[in-house]
């Protein structure tokens, strides 16, 4: 791959390239072990066989048409219980890229808690996983997959920026565009701007304030996502009553 560079501060600075590798998150952590990740270090591969995604799923990217990269940060201004501010960040910071390409069309969503979508279908995936030190974070990383020239996928719920504007892109330059727009968030995250980025991800939220089905313990029922609890946690009014979800505790019916 063609080199990355970012305008950035930090983020992207330190970057590791890796033609294959089982997991871009995987590499990270063991760079972060070592100590020889600084803030921002960020890990990119043009094959991951081993990709992780969330609820445990594997991640399917064909090599060397998708963007995979993980960034290490160390947002020790952050307590354990606000893991979530970060996922709110970086997701935003995703969507600000694919607007800056695909433009405000509504329907570049971000999924909750931090897929991103076009309509109903997939367009990139995150996992933050966070080390903790007491009621601290002492490190995160932010695993990030994006769809960009491949063309055929397995399900049918899967697409990629390739397929919705019929252009082929520059890996290098897009990977490029999305550290400096992560660096933005997380900027902003650590200058203490939760409410604008509370309010920012509602904005962008797929299916608020809408109505929709859901399946809850094997059953359906109709729903109208209205925000995020304090821990992140999905709420929906469901028959006139808020109720909030951890992550395997409500399905999306697409």
């Amino acid at each position: 791959m063609e080199a990355i560079s970012p305008q950035t501060l930090f983020t992207g600075q330190q970057l590791v390239w890796l033609p294959e590798c089982a997991s871009t998150n995987t590499e990270a952590q063991a760079l972060v072990v070592k100590n020889s990740a600084t803030d921002g270090c960020t890990v990119i591969t043009d094959k991951q066989t081993a990709g992780r995604g969330q609820r445990g799923n594997r991640w399917e990217a064909a090599a060397g048409e998708n963007l995979t990269l993980s960034v290490v940060w160390r947002p020790t201004f952050l307590a354990a219980s606000e893991q979530f501010h970060l996922s709110m960040a970086v997701a935003l910071a995703v969507h600000d890229w694919g607007r800056a390409l695909l433009g405000p069309d509504p329907a570049l969503r971000v999924k909750w808690p931090n897929d991103i979508f076009f309509g109903d279908q997939k367009l990139g995936g995150i996992l933050i996983e966070n080390t903790l030190n007491g009621a601290k974070i002492q490190s995160s990383i932010a695993g990030i997959g994006l769809n960009i020239n491949q063309q055929d996928f397995g399900v049918p719920t899967a697409t990629s920026l390739s397929r919705l504007t019929g252009r082929h892109y520059s890996l290098p330059t897009l990977a490029a565009r999305l550290l400096e727009c992560l660096e933005r968030r997380y900027l902003q995250l650590r200058a203490g701007n939760v409410n604008a980025l509370r309010h920012d991800y509602l904005q962008v939220l797929f299916r608020y304030r809408e109505w929709h089905q859901y399946e809850i313990n094997g059953t359906r029922v109709t729903g109208q996502i209205v925000g995020t609890d304090e821990n992140g946690r999905l709420t929906v009014e469901i028959e006139g009553k808020l109720q909030s979800f951890d992550l395997q505790e409500i399905k999306y019916i697409l």
